[in-house]
């Protein structure tokens, strides 16, 4: 894709984001501002806040891009403000479609309708609710997407993994984004608490950063002291090509992280011994360079009786994988959704969203991430490092 085009196919995508952002925004204003017909000192405070945090939203994204140093605290506004959007969405919806299912009872039961006195009374109980429970909601998910992120065990039997490979571990870390938000700090937890568990192997399966080599090398340097006895590995997920994916492979390259792309190595000695491969990102194609994702080409040559372990980023390439005999597919991408309940918004797009499943002969594990993209909030899904202990059949 060239320039010009994926500069276009930028510009129309941000319009429709902002236009549905403003959307929310009214409907938002309109039910708890414009509704409750509050006093009018406060309806201008609140109209003006609400204009002003939906101006803040795209105002934070181009600072960011610009570089300018100050625009982290604003980020992070705007980061939690998001998350807060899509709560009052939902809390307003579910609030609405009951109101709108009593109202229809109280119609076909020839219930008078309420006085103006009464309506607007209710629909400022109905505001103080909805804030209420969208608070909650909010202080417990920023809780849970702030809180350190907890150790999952996780174990997979293999039919034909070799009975002295037993035990096999694999720790995967996924979904990281780091950026504005997620810094050094939180890189060197993981990494210190991923080496406390001794891996046999460790996985990244893409997203590791939102941001350039240029911009956060410092941030991603501690990934050079993971330790595994038969190696760290990576794949890119979509967000590297947001930040210049074949810098980002030099640099993981440089940090002593082996790069799969579209290719795979044997893990063990000898006989004892499976194939990991790893695929470029379902959407690498549409950024040229060379990258896209070739499973065949990964596997070309192999010998079918050897188990065979996929990083893949997205889940979605569990369908090609069971053409291709994998026994396990390693992948993130959905973070389970991050806030519910977009994980039912997920799984219109992903055939698992987080968890163990089966698909034929292939079983694909979905982490939920080990980081958060947006909001610093998890509702529901919260972040993960996984060991995958392997077992022999």
């Amino acid at each position: 894709m060239t320039d010009m085009p994926r500069l276009l196919s930028f510009a129309l995508f941000f319009c429709v984001a902002l236009t549905l952002v403003g959307a929310v925004h009214y409907y938002i204003w309109a039910r708890l501002v414009r509704d409750t017909i509050l006093a009018p000192p406060w309806q201008r405070v609140a109209t003006a806040g609400i204009v002003g945090m939906y101006v803040v939203v795209p105002l934070s994204f181009f600072l960011r891009r610009a570089g300018a140093g100050f625009a982290v605290p604003l980020v992070w506004v705007a980061s939690v403000w998001m998350g807060l959007l899509l709560l009052f969405l939902v809390v307003l919806a579910a609030g609405d479609l009951g109101r709108g299912g009593l109202a229809l009872v109280a119609k076909l039961g020839s219930a008078p309708p309420p006085d103006p006195e009464r309506r607007l009374l209710l629909a400022r109980w109905f505001g103080l609710l909805v804030v209420v429970t969208t608070g909650g909601l909010a202080a417990v998910a920023v809780r849970s997407g702030l809180a350190r992120v907890a150790l999952r065990e996780v174990a997979v039997r293999l039919r034909r993994l070799p009975k002295s490979l037993d035990g096999l571990t694999i720790v995967q870390l996924t979904d990281i984004h780091v950026g504005p938000t997620i810094g050094r700090a939180f890189i060197e937890d993981i990494v210190a608490r991923t080496n406390a568990v001794s891996p046999d192997v460790i996985a990244i399966t893409g997203d590791l950063v939102d941001g350039s080599v240029e911009d956060l090398r410092a941030a991603v340097a501690p990934l050079a002291g993971l330790k595994a006895r038969y190696g760290v590995y990576f794949v890119t997920g979509n967000h590297e090509y947001y930040s210049g994916a074949p810098a980002w492979c030099a640099e993981l390259e440089r940090l002593g992280i082996r790069v799969l792309r579209n290719e795979r190595v044997s893990i063990g000695n000898g006989a004892e011994s499976f194939d990991l491969a790893g695929i470029d990102d379902a959407h690498a194609h549409q950024f040229g360079e060379g990258h896209g994702a070739d499973l065949g080409r990964a596997v070309a040559g192999r010998d079918p009786t050897r188990e065979l372990v996929l990083l893949a980023h997205q889940p979605r390439a569990v369908f090609e994988a069971v053409e291709h005999g994998v026994g396990l597919q390693l992948s993130g991408h959905t973070h389970g959704g991050q806030i519910w309940p977009w994980n039912y918004a997920v799984r219109l797009q992903q055939p698992v969203v987080r968890g163990l499943a089966r698909f034929g002969e292939t079983q694909v594990y979905v982490s939920s991430g080990t980081g958060y993209w947006g909001p610093p909030m998890r509702l529901g899904a919260p972040a993960e490092i996984t060991r995958v202990t392997l077992r022999a059949a």
